[in-house]
């Protein structure tokens, strides 16, 4: 396989001039390749949402406000998705960090 490879890739310039020379005489087909290759289709990104939770709330709390935001328009779904689930990992790192907490007290209080 890599002699396979080492082998298309010595001619590797020259396929990509001769797609340019082709592009250049009208063939819509390489031209779109190369242009896909080098200039990859945008995604759309939406606007930065400035959102204030209420930072002495528990998790809970915090997702409300994210779903009171949504419900009246001020964070689009994709944001508001996001950020609930990025809350849901925290939530998930929260109970495995009690966990091993009380884990390693528990195997302290072993004789």
């Amino acid at each position: 396989m890599e002699r396979l490879r080492a082998s298309i890739a010595a001619h590797v310039p020259g396929i990509i001039e001769a797609m340019v020379e082709q592009a250049k005489a009208g063939d819509a087909q390489a031209a779109r390749l190369l242009l896909e290759r080098v200039c990859p289709a945008l995604r759309p990104v939406d606007a930065p949402t400035v959102l204030t939770l209420p930072a002495d709330a528990g998790l809970v709390a915090q997702g409300e406000a994210v779903l009171l935001a949504l419900a009246a328009g001020h964070l689009p779904v994709n944001q508001a998705t996001g950020i609930l689930q990025a809350m849901a990992g925290l939530a998930r790192l929260k109970e495995l960090d009690e966990l091993e907490r009380r884990i390693a007290a528990l195997e302290g209080k072993q004789p």
